[in-house]
């Protein structure tokens, strides 16, 4: 294989991580993940979004701890696995720099590429698509609009 070659086919493939949730699998780019951290505890005010699970603490910083499922219309779980992943913030907001989201087990890794299958299934406001990655239906997050709730919401 020739070098060019080599380098269309490296620059094809991207290292993704499938979040799972309670009721379905999150993909992202791994490079949108800043770290995977425990679970921790964390209470809204009763007029908070039902989104919206809380501070949490994270590297001398309070991050919003967000719920996808709530997000998009489901109910929160917090299993025996439950962890939280910190996003990185996509959306050029100075004053959000990173999010927290509730994951319910440790992602794991995917190669991502250019031939993605998308599926047609019925996708919530906050999913951009649906794709099959290998055996597993996973929903690509609208990040931004997420960031952009919690910004309307007063969170940041």
């Amino acid at each position: 294989m020739s070098s060019a070659a080599a380098n269309s086919s490296h620059l094809a493939t991207l290292t993704g991580l499938i979040l799972p949730l309670s009721d379905r699998n999150l993909v992202l780019p791994n490079v949108a993940v800043a770290e995977l951290i425990d679970y921790q505890d964390s209470s809204a005010d009763l007029d908070a979004p039902e989104w919206y699970l809380g501070p949490i603490s994270w590297r001398q910083r309070t991050l919003p701890l967000l719920s996808f499922e709530a997000a998009c219309g489901g109910r929160t779980r917090v299993g025996g696995r439950a962890r939280i992943v910190v996003l990185n913030a996509l959306g050029n907001h100075d004053d959000l720099k990173f999010i927290a989201l509730l994951i319910q087990g440790i992602p794991r890794s995917c190669k991502l590429d250019s031939q993605l299958s998308y599926v047609d299934v019925p996708l919530a406001e906050l999913e951009l698509a649906a794709v099959q990655v290998g055996e597993t239906l996973a929903r690509i997050p609208d990040l931004v609009g997420l960031e952009q709730w919690v910004v309307e919401a007063g969170l940041v």
